[in-house]
């Protein structure tokens, strides 16, 4: 099942990326039409980070042996940088990412104003897209994975 699991979430995080782009894309464009493609695609990025979200929890609390080994001793897991990162570091940018993303669209939504709307879209969603890509494991760094899993 881990490998199943760990599969989608690698993959469904271009998902993710591709609807955050798309959404800052044209939230900054100022037409009107832009404006509404830009909710289209805050919310597609909503939905992928939802899932991604839903499928990190299942690896987090039941699959993955890295957070398997962490609970075991968390003071030693905080010790070693590994460790730390999936247990504390990549959980807490990506829930935090999703979060950002979800008020940044409800605030976008209470405010009749478009400039205020747009605003309120760029900086939530290009706050949310900066920490998922502090968050995610890239090749070449201490806890690299593949960019794409087969």
């Amino acid at each position: 099942m881990y490998p199943a699991v760990l599969l989608l979430h690698s993959w469904l995080r271009w998902l993710a990326v591709a609807g955050g782009l798309g959404a800052i894309v044209f939230a900054i464009r100022p037409d009107p039409a832009a404006l509404r493609r830009a909710e289209r695609w805050g919310l597609i990025f909503m939905i992928a980070l939802d899932l991604q979200v839903l499928l990190g929890l299942v690896l987090y609390g039941a699959l993955s042996p890295f957070t398997a080994q962490a609970m075991q001793d968390f003071g030693a897991a905080m010790r070693n940088p590994s460790l730390r990162f999936w247990a504390v570091e990549h959980f807490t940018m990506m829930l935090l990412a999703a979060v950002i993303v979800h008020v940044g669209r409800v605030l976008a939504r209470k405010t009749p104003d478009t400039g205020k709307k747009r605003m309120r879209l760029l900086v939530c969603f290009a706050i949310a897209l900066l920490l998922l890509f502090i968050g995610i494991p890239w090749p070449g760094t201490a806890n690299g994975r593949p960019l794409f899993r087969i």
